[in-house]
């Protein structure tokens, strides 16, 4: 990083900091935003508080954006929804930029790029035409996608590695080339190494998957893109999208029962359906917030995919700190906590496009589909509807995990069902599969037996990787074009 006023020049290389990060970035000369910044500019505010451990030399600059932020209020004179801040405070020029929600379109600054094995390859193949030496933000790879699940983790693991060695060769030594974080196959799947590691509140992240709004669950706009466009932000080019509405959900109550936070976003889509979040940034707030966990957060975020929302995103909270503290990011907590009013929560009498209420102490688990994800039934009402449509009574399999409900909270509640049969000699009559988000909740639930609990209900555990959630799937259990009945989380 150069700074102005020390003029000091940092190029280090860290060893590796992490067993499942198998390439760590290089330090980056970051050479626009926040490249000649005056150390003595900086107020204590935002010194010295890392983009992550794997990038100590980069900090997080909510100064600058609080700055930016400013120029685009006094313009505006209204108050802004967190969505807005988040944008309006990465814009590339905030004194010119037209700004009218739904129609003009805006050039902005993310301050990092994510990247599935999949489409890395041509993403990566795109920048080195660029012929830049490295990536001018900080950008990461994750091996989740080419690996099929078949049998069991280990050895689906091992025959991925094989079968996919020159993808991964290259996206490996391309990383350590161009000063991209690899994660490497086995490590975890994308949204939850981010969730765990890179997201933070404020964060304007772009990923080249559907489901990148997953860090919204931790207080940040994460939006799915193109690879083309992830090349543009690599290249320190800025990037555009039409500015967003803003569709408001009201939370009150809590949640109780075996209510769960996914049933907040299959309620949401059989308000919306698929198409009525497109255009849009669903925004959650309320008072029946607090009583969701980060994780669950994250996956009320990550289907926001499933009715067409650019993304989602909730207002930084106590359980995003306690989130931040469990994963060693307290100094984040800290700094956020100093600009919470100012960044990271929305302004009072906010103006959304529309405003949706969900009462947490009165919604019922649900199930959505088949084949749509807005076709919303309250499970008491479940059967019923399959009956009437003839749907096949028999579920042949269980799929528990994916990016949506990988976490270990999620893991727990599933084990907490599995105990309850051990405890009356019951196994499973119906296959069901466990996939962990990462390899952190994979050992974390083998250290604390949740693992071995499903086992002994007849689970098979799969690799951390996306899996049969995006059809990675050998599946031997029905013929070819047989109807057959499969529940996902």
């Amino acid at each position: 990083m150069l700074t102005k006023g020390g003029f000091s020049l940092i190029l280090s290389v860290e060893k590796f900091a992490n067993a499942t990060q198998t390439i760590l970035p290089l330090r980056r000369l970051c050479l626009t935003r926040t490249v000649y910044v005056s150390t003595s500019e900086r107020t204590s505010r935002s010194l010295n508080v890392p983009l992550s451990r794997f990038e100590p030399n980069e900090y997080i600059n909510y100064e600058k954006n609080a700055s930016v932020l400013d120029i685009v209020k006094k313009r505006l004179n209204h108050p802004l929804t967190l969505s807005e801040k988040i944008l309006y405070s990465h814009l590339d020029n905030p004194q010119n930029q037209k700004i009218e929600r739904g129609k003009s379109y805006l050039r902005l600054r993310p301050d990092r790029v994510a990247m599935q094995d999949a489409t890395a390859q041509m993403a990566v193949l795109q920048f080195i035409s660029s012929g830049l030496p490295s990536v001018l933000c900080p950008s990461t790879i994750h091996c989740d996608h080419l690996i099929e699940a078949q049998v069991g983790g280990d050895e689906d693991l091992k025959r991925a590695k094989d079968i996919n060695k020159e993808v991964f060769n290259f996206l490996a030594t391309a990383s350590a080339k161009y000063n991209i974080g690899f994660w490497k196959p086995g490590s975890g799947i994308i949204h939850q190494i981010i969730l765990e590691n890179y997201a933070y509140p404020g964060l304007l992240l772009i990923g080249t998957d559907s489901h990148t709004p997953n860090g919204g669950g931790l207080g940040g706009l994460c939006i799915g893109v193109g690879g083309a466009d992830a090349v543009d932000v690599m290249a320190n080019m800025p990037w555009e999208i039409k500015c967003p509405k803003i569709i408001g959900v009201r939370l009150t109550g809590q949640l109780n029962g075996w209510t769960a936070p996914k049933d907040v976003i299959l309620k949401l889509a059989g308000i919306l359906t698929v198409k009525g979040g497109t255009g849009a940034i669903i925004e959650y707030f309320g008072p029946g917030v607090d009583s969701i966990s980060c994780t669950g957060m994250g996956t009320i975020c990550n289907m926001g995919a499933e009715i067409g929302a650019t993304t989602s995103v909730f207002p930084y909270n106590k359980r995003m700190v306690e989130y931040l503290k469990a994963t060693k990011r307290e100094d984040i907590a800290n700094l956020a906590n100093q600009y919470q009013s100012e960044l990271l929560t929305a302004d009072d009498d906010a103006k959304y496009d529309r405003i949706i209420d969900i009462n947490l102490s009165e919604l019922e688990p649900h199930v959505n589909g088949p084949f749509t994800p807005d076709l919303a039934h309250p499970i008491d009402k479940l059967a019923e509807e399959a009956k009437k449509n003839k749907w096949p009574l028999d579920i042949r399999v269980g799929l528990i995990g994916s990016c949506t409900n990988s976490s270990y909270e999620d893991m727990t509640r599933a084990a907490s069902i599995a105990q309850q049969a051990i405890d009356k000699g019951i196994k499973a009559k119906s296959t069901f599969t466990v996939t962990p988000g990462s390899e952190q909740i994979r050992a974390t639930i083998e250290r604390d037996g949740i693992a071995e609990k499903l086992r002994q209900m007849g689970g098979i555990v799969l690799a951390n990787a996306c899996g049969p959630c995006i059809g990675q799937w050998d599946r031997k259990d029905v013929k070819k074009n047989e109807k057959n009945t499969i529940i996902s989380s």
